[in-house]
C-alpha cells in the first residue's frame, strides 16, 4: 500500500473515532503525501494568501483546541524561581492532563501494553503536531517577531499561522549572552536582542574580529522556504529572509519551531523545537538526525537543508547561501563556540553539587539524578550532563501508532539526542518537540518511560536539583 493510501486509511480511521483533522488537500499548497520534492505553486500568490488568511483562524482554533485537551497552559510561576537573566519566572507543577480516572502512581503501576491497550498513555506525551502540519515551516513567537520589525522593519509574521504557545511557557525574552572568554562580564547582552542593526556596537571590544564576522553572517538574513522573494512565500511581503540567530536568539532559543528536515511524507515529519546554542563547544553530533559531526558541517548546510525543510532544489530556486567553508564556515563556528552555560554557582569542577552550597533537597535530588532516577546514564555531569549520543526510548510501548492529531501522524520517534541539562530551567518547553511543558513535566515523563517508580518527593527534589544546573 502506498503512503498515501496508507495516510488516508490512518485519517478515516481518526475521524470515526472523533478526532478532528483536516483533510490532506485541504490547505492551499499542502505537500501530496507520496511527494519527495516540494512542488511548485499551483495558483496565483494573491489567491494561496487568501484562502490560508480564510483558513487561519480554524487552524489555530483546533491547534489551540488540542493543547488545552492534552495541557494545563495557565500562569502558574514558581516562588522565587526565575530563569538565568532575571527577567522571567519558571513555571511550576505537571502540565501534562492525566486521562479520566486515573493517576501518576496508577500509571507507574502498570505494564506499557496495558497503558497502550486501554489508551491510557497522556496525550501530552505523544508527539506534539505543528501547526499547520500540511504547509509545516518555521513560526516564530510574536516577541521575536516584534523585536526584529521594530530594529530592522523585516517581517516574521506568516499570514497563514501564528505561534501556538503562551509565553508564560517559552523562554525568556531576550535571553542572556555568556561567554568563555568573559566569564567576568556575565552577560553581555546589555539587555538587548542581538540583531544586525546592534551586534556592533554590543560585541566591539569583547569579541575577536574573526568572531564578529561571524556573527555578522550569523545575524544576516538569507532565503528561507517560507521567507523569500517569491510567490510561495508564507509572508506578505517579499522577503530578504531569516538568519541564524532569529531562532537562536542571542545563542539561546525563543521556542521558535518548524519541522524536521529529514523526514518524509509531509505528515510524519516530526515538529522540531529550536535548540540552544549555549555550550555548543562540547556537543559532537548535530541537526535534528544528528548526521552532521562538527559545528562547521552544521553551519554550512543548515541554510541549506532546514532553512528549505530539507528540500535543496527549492533552495536552489529561491537563492541559497553557501557560505565558503575556510573564510566564513570557520568564522561562524568560532562565535558559536564562544558561547558558554549560564553560571552555575553550587556546583563544583566536576558538576557536582557542592555540599556547602546546595540545600538537603537539592543534595536529595542529585542522589535520585545519580541513582534510582538512572538520570545520569544519559546526561553525564562530567560531560555537561550530555553523552553526545542518541538513545531510542522506544515510547511507542504505550501507544497505537498510526493515531492522526492535526493532519501528523504519530509514528515511533526513534533515536533522539542527549540534549544538555546545563541552565535547562532556561529552555522550556522540553523534548525536542516541545511537547513537555515543564521540568515536572519531564520528571513524570522519564518516570514512566523508564520504569524508575519515584515516590512524590523524590520528584520534587529531582526538579529542585534540576534547577541549579
Amino acid at each position: 500500500m502506498s503512503n498515501s493510501r496508507i495516510l488516508m486509511t490512518l485519517i478515516a480511521g481518526s475521524l470515526s473515532a472523533g478526532v478532528v483533522i483536516f483533510a490532506v488537500g485541504a490547505f492551499s499548497d499542502p505537500l501530496p503525501p507520496d511527494t519527495t520534492y516540494r512542488p511548485l505553486p499551483t495558483m496565483p500568490f494573491s489567491q494561496a494568501r487568501q484562502i490560508d488568511e480564510a483558513q487561519k483562524p480554524e487552524v489555530m482554533k483546533r491547534q489551540r483546541d488540542l493543547l488545552e485537551r492534552r495541557y494545563d497552559l495557565s500562569d502558574k510561576p514558581m516562588a522565587g524561581v526565575m530563569m538565568s537573566g532575571g527577567l522571567k519566572p519558571v513555571q511550576d507543577g505537571v502540565r501534562v492532563k492525566l486521562a479520566p480516572g486515573t493517576s501518576w502512581a496508577d500509571l507507574a503501576a502498570m505494564k506499557p501494553l496495558e497503558i497502550r491497550d486501554k489508551n491510557l498513555l497522556p496525550e501530552g506525551f505523544l508527539p506534539l503536531p505543528h501547526v499547520k502540519q500540511a504547509t509545516g515551516g518555521q513560526v516564530f513567537p510574536n516577541r521575536q517577531i516584534d523585536e526584529i520589525h521594530a530594529q530592522e522593519m523585516r517581517d516574521l509574521r506568516r499570514f497563514d499561522v501564528d505561534f501556538d504557545l503562551p509565553d508564560n511557557l517559552t523562554p525568556e525574552f531576550p535571553p542572556p549572552i555568556f561567554l568563555t572568554t568573559h566569564p567576568e562580564l556575565g552577560d553581555v547582552s546589555r539587555g538587548q536582542l542581538l540583531t544586525i542593526k546592534n551586534f556592533y556596537e554590543i560585541m566591539n571590544g569583547i569579541v575577536t574580529p574573526v568572531q564578529m564576522e561571524g556573527l555578522r553572517l550569523l545575524l544576516t538574513p538569507f532565503p528561507q522556504e517560507e521567507f523569500n522573494q517569491t510567490e510561495d512565500r508564507k509572508v506578505a511581503d517579499q522577503s530578504t529572509g531569516v538568519a541564524c540567530l532569529d531562532c537562536h536568539s542571542n545563542f539561546h532559543t525563543n521556542a521558535a519551531f518548524h519541522l524536521t528536515p529529514d523526514v518524509r511524507p509531509q505528515a510524519d515529519r516530526f515538529r522540531l523545537d529550536t535548540t540552544s546554542i549555549r555550550g555548543l563547544f562540547n556537543q559532537q553530533i548535530h541537526g535534528s538526525k544528528r548526521s552532521l559531526r562538527s559545528v562547521e558541517d552544521f553551519s554550512e548546510f543548515e541554510q541549506r537543508t532546514a532553512y528549505f525543510n530539507g528540500d535543496h532544489v527549492s533552495a536552489t530556486r529561491k537563492g541559497p547561501n553557501l557560505p565558503d567553508r575556510t573564510n566564513q564556515v570557520a568564522m561562524m563556528a568560532q562565535m558559536q563556540n564562544i558561547i558558554d552555560f549560564p553560571p552555575a554557582p553550587k556546583l563544583d569542577p566536576f558538576n557536582r553539587l557542592d555540599p556547602s552550597l546546595a540545600t538537603p533537597q537539592e543534595l536529595a535530588g542529585e542522589k535520585i539524578f545519580m541513582g534510582k532516577g538512572r538520570c545520569a546514564e544519559c546526561h553525564v555531569p562530567q560531560t555537561e550532563f550530555m553523552d553526545n549520543n542518541m538513545h531510542d526510548l522506544k515510547l511507542e510501548r504505550f501507544y497505537r501508532v498510526g493515531q492522526v492529531f492535526n493532519d501528523f501522524v504519530t509514528l515511533p520517534d526513534g533515536p533522539i539526542k542527549t540534549f544538555t541539562l546545563r541552565g535547562i530551567k532556561d529552555s522550556p518547553p522540553y523534548l525536542h518537540d516541545g511537547r513537555l511543558m515543564t521540568l515536572a513535566d519531564t520528571v513524570e515523563f522519564f518516570n514512566l518511560v523508564l520504569g524508575t517508580k519515584l515516590e512524590e518527593q523524590e520528584k520534587k527534589d529531582l526538579v529542585a536539583y534540576m534547577l541549579t544546573l
